[in-house]
């Protein structure tokens, strides 16, 4: 995001969020606009957490707007670019790119919570942005999530450390993949996508995770993304 988009972003947040604050307390009752104006001066200066608390409500309700306006895009994933069970209550999606280390690090909260929860389904979703290699790899994988090998590909390059071409052809092979099939324009289009569905979200990097309503960013470790799965299990039951 530009500088001029963060701080228009910022503003609309600080103007939706005092309003926030307004409504909160009742401090629109009073009989003139200057009235209201210093009532919530006033106490922002008495309260400032308050203005804090009410951004971060804001902010909330706009990223889950975002996800709802995207669900279908988020959560639906590329043929087999997923894990546990396909039928799962709640779905986890994770942005990630072959070149993130953060990514890397989160592999085994991931298998951890597939694992010990057999109600979540993980979908994967490329967003390789990080290095030069980091697109090949993501039409790769893709190719293995249409062979049912995304599991086998995504863990071995993971394992391999640091990304690299060679790294890549080395997975590809190991898998029994064709790399001609990495030309396919659906993988095209479903990395287009994914790009588009990123900045519509305002991703600010990778891994990302949604869930529900949810979004955590960076490397958040297992404990944070069971949290979040349990939160976005009990939503539904409402």
């Amino acid at each position: 995001m530009n500088g001029k988009n963060l701080a228009g972003g910022l503003a609309a947040a600080a103007a939706g969020a005092i309003g926030a604050v307004v409504a909160m307390h009742g401090l629109d009752r009073a009989p003139h606009p200057a009235a209201t104006s210093a009532s919530v001066q006033a106490y922002l200066a008495d309260h400032p957490e308050a203005l804090s608390e009410a951004v971060d409500r804001y902010q909330d309700r706009q990223t889950a707007a975002a996800i709802d306006a995207h669900r279908a895009a988020i959560e639906t994933p590329f043929a087999g670019a997923y894990a546990g069970n396909p039928r799962g209550d709640v779905t986890l999606v994770e942005y990630f790119d072959y070149a993130c280390g953060y990514c890397r690090a989160t592999v085994g909260d991931i298998d951890r919570l597939v694992a010990g929860d057999p109600g979540v389904r993980v979908v994967f979703k490329e967003l390789p942005i990080l290095s030069p290699w980091s697109a090949g790899a993501a039409r790769l994988s893709l190719v293995a999530a249409q062979s049912g090998k995304f599991g086998a590909f995504h863990h071995q390059l993971y394992a391999a450390g640091p990304l690299d071409s060679a790294k890549v052809d080395a997975a590809g092979a190991a898998a029994g993949l064709d790399p001609r099939a990495a030309a396919s324009p659906a993988i095209a289009a479903e990395l287009a996508a994914n790009l588009d569905t990123a900045r519509a979200l305002r991703l600010s990097g990778t891994p990302t995770f949604i869930v529900g309503n949810q979004m955590l960013a960076g490397a958040v470790g297992y404990q944070a993304l069971k949290d979040a799965v349990d939160k976005a299990r009990a939503a539904r039951k409402v």
